[in-house]
């Protein structure tokens, strides 16, 4: 018997206006049975090894425009101002560079980058577990979850990539043979979503269940690299269940523990014996009255930071509500997402 729904997709945290598409409604089509979620497994597996999936560097992506947002990719024709058009939520006007510090991955942003970069499927599966997109040696799954989080953002709006972007996630190796924690790696503050409303003042702020101070209309429905609100990415269609997103940490943002990691975002094979599963929080939570789930490994179904264990590291997604973490599928998404992840800059 599947744990009760891990993200209702009828849960209240829609904005109601969501902006341009981000074509999610399309793709995630393909997660609309169990069996879907899986995909082809990224090609990265050792723990620190060489990343296997050779060709496109960070300059690969940069230029190529997210599908997510006919808003996000007219926007920024300077790197000091950039209209917010469509995407913006229902909102207008433009929106400062220094105003950009924080957004969830899109799926159609994922899709994009692992598809420039020659994985599986034409990318549609998404990395999975294994982050380290070009990056070698220890530490190279941060390093190019990194990367990840600064393609995305300079394919958003130009100029914002060179902000210093690091992924939310706690590893068991740095690089330099110690843990780190997800929440020791955002800086100070503050933060903000591409359309400049705040997330965050401080570290305080944030490491709490749902951010303290954040703008209401983003803080139980965090916003992708285009300022949608990632609940209902594609406003044509119903809000989906993509809400699981890696963090490999506990409900304060410390590394959970050695398991929880894919090998420090470094595979994705989905061997759960050798690779562990990863832990998620939730961009959007469940429900406003809290809970937990004792299934998959379930904590708090409102911590954006820890909320349950996915069932493998393999790529792959599922969008549509299913229950709790489908533990035959072994992939990052099994459980209502698609192995996204959240990203901080150190410029405000």
């Amino acid at each position: 018997m599947l744990a009760p729904a891990c993200g209702s997709s009828s849960a209240p945290f829609e904005s109601g206006t969501a902006g341009t598409p981000s074509s999610a409604g399309t793709t995630n089509s393909a997660a609309g049975s169990s069996s879907s979620v899986g995909g082809s497994p990224t090609t990265g597996g050792s723990v620190g090894g060489s990343a296997s999936n050779s060709g496109a560097g960070e300059s690969s992506i940069a230029g190529s425009q997210s599908t997510g947002a006919s808003g996000g990719s007219s926007a920024g024709g300077s790197s000091s101002t950039a209209t917010a058009g469509s995407s913006s939520g229902g909102s207008s006007g433009t929106v400062a560079t220094d105003k950009f510090s924080f957004f969830v991955t899109s799926w159609a942003g994922l899709q994009r980058l692992a598809k420039d970069f020659g994985l599986p499927n034409n990318g549609t599966d998404g990395f999975g577990g294994d982050l380290r997109y070009g990056e070698t040696g220890a530490g190279a799954g941060l390093r190019g979850a990194d990367k990840i989080c600064a393609a995305l953002a300079e394919a958003s709006m130009p100029g914002a990539g060179t902000k210093g972007w690091h992924a939310f996630l706690s590893a068991s190796d740095d690089g330099t043979g110690k843990p780190v924690n997800a929440i020791d790696r955002v800086g100070t503050g503050p933060w903000y979503d591409r359309l400049g409303r705040l997330f965050g003042n401080s570290v305080t702020d944030i490491a709490q269940q749902r951010p303290a101070n954040a703008d209401a209309a983003i803080k139980n429905d965090f916003p992708n690299e285009d300022g949608v609100p990632n609940h209902r990415p594609d406003p044509s269609v119903a809000a989906v269940d993509n809400h699981d997103m890696l963090t490999g940490s506990d409900a304060t943002g410390k590394l959970l523990d050695a398991t929880s990691n894919c090998l420090n975002w470094t595979s994705a094979l989905g061997d759960t014996a050798k690779e562990g599963k990863p832990r998620v929080g939730h961009s959007w939570p469940r429900s406003t009255g809290g809970g937990s789930m004792s299934g998959g490994g379930g904590g708090d179904m409102n911590n954006w930071m820890s909320a349950l264990t996915e069932s493998g590291c393999k790529a792959g997604a599922n969008l549509v509500e299913m229950g709790g973490p489908l533990q035959s599928a072994v992939t990052v998404g099994s459980g209502g997402g698609y192995g996204g992840f959240y990203c901080f800059a150190m410029t405000p």
